[in-house]
């Protein structure tokens, strides 16, 4: 018997006041999978979007957002990335999501709650999510032994003067305002924090899960890809990735899906109060069967002027499918297609 994974990127229900629109054209979507997991990239707040405009965080009201992720049928979500800021409303922002029923992971009152997975029980089957962000905020952002914050992993960046020819699109160095080759990594001792947390997921769990908000535009950073391979080396059976709100190549590594960038699924309105434009973003299907990983897929969206979230018809998808085909096979990863989903090649 097949066990069915959603997964979906960006979801920020700020100044959404009808919980019925967002998800109303994927409802059916999701109700054919045992279990959907979306990153929630807003607060559940009263205070809703006081000060929201100027400063970091994004606000939502606490019941239309509970009753439309209710309506959507996600039942664990990911708090770990850059707009879930502030203590009082990270604080107030879990104790709604604990109040409506629903599993979170990435943040909490303080560093021991905010590493800790989401564990649930479905179908027989036990699964645990776990979330950090390397883009979060340098003050009052992470979560520490004494007070409320986001789970992390630190990422460095590096300038390197390009002394070698280590691209070929790189000019040589005898011509004046060569631009530096940019070089990142993880951070040592958080990523084998991370580790040893996941390790610990894995012996309560059949399925584990990591998600990761990072990145920068559509690459994918040498830092992500350390993360991402360190997750699955630990336990991971399936890792995504959002938060630059571009759809980001995938890859296969030892036999696990590796969605390095979900995008948008449900975001309309974004830091200033502008409205966010025509993103395409991906919804991610994984089936699990006794084995392990069976299949994994997925399906690009989009939304409309009314911000309704839909599945997108692939044949009208052609130069986003090519771009994602070209940017998944130089990370040794095939693309097929499948009436209207995009399926990776396991194995």
């Amino acid at each position: 018997m097949t066990f069915t994974l959603m997964l979906t990127g960006d979801v920020n229900l700020m100044n959404v006041t009808d919980p019925d629109v967002p998800f109303r054209k994927v409802r059916g979507t999701f109700e054919q999978a045992d279990l959907v997991f979306s990153n929630l990239e807003c607060c559940l707040t009263d205070r809703l979007n006081e000060g929201s405009t100027s400063v970091e965080g994004f606000f939502s009201d606490p019941h239309v957002t509970a009753t439309a992720l209710k309506q959507a049928h996600i039942e664990v979500v990911g708090l770990a990335n850059n707009v879930n800021y502030g203590e009082q409303t990270i604080n107030e922002s879990i104790a709604h999501l604990d109040r409506a029923g629903f599993l979170h992971t990435g943040a909490g009152s303080d560093a021991a709650a905010a590493h800790a997975p989401a564990l649930i029980e479905r179908n027989g089957k036990k699964i645990a999510f776990l979330q950090r962000s390397s883009v979060y905020w340098a003050t009052n952002h992470e979560a520490t032994k004494h007070s409320a914050g986001i789970a992390v992993i630190r990422g460095h960046t590096a300038y390197q003067v390009p002394m070698y020819k280590m691209k070929r699109e790189i000019p040589p160095m005898n011509r004046p305002g060569i631009p530096p080759y940019i070089l990142t990594w993880a951070d040592k001792a958080y990523l084998e924090k991370f580790q040893a947390d996941l390790a610990e997921a894995r012996k309560q769990a059949d399925i584990v899960v990591c998600s990761f908000h990072w990145g920068l535009h559509k690459e994918v950073l040498d830092y992500m890809k350390e993360i991402a391979h360190a997750a699955v080396d630990a336990g991971a059976d399936v890792v995504i990735g959002h938060g630059p709100h571009y759809s980001l190549g995938v890859e296969v590594y030892k036999g696990k899906p590796i969605y390095y960038g979900l995008g948008s699924f449900s975001f309309h309105t974004g830091h200033g109060g502008v409205t966010h434009g025509d993103w395409i973003g991906m919804l991610a299907k994984v089936q699990f069967g006794a084995g392990g990983v069976e299949r994994a897929s997925f399906e690009f969206a989009r939304h409309n002027h009314d911000n309704e979230t839909y599945v997108c018809d692939l044949s009208h998808e052609e130069e986003e499918f090519k771009d994602l085909e070209n940017r998944s096979r130089d990370m040794g990863t095939r693309l097929m297609r499948e009436g209207n989903e995009i399926v990776l090649k396991i194995g």
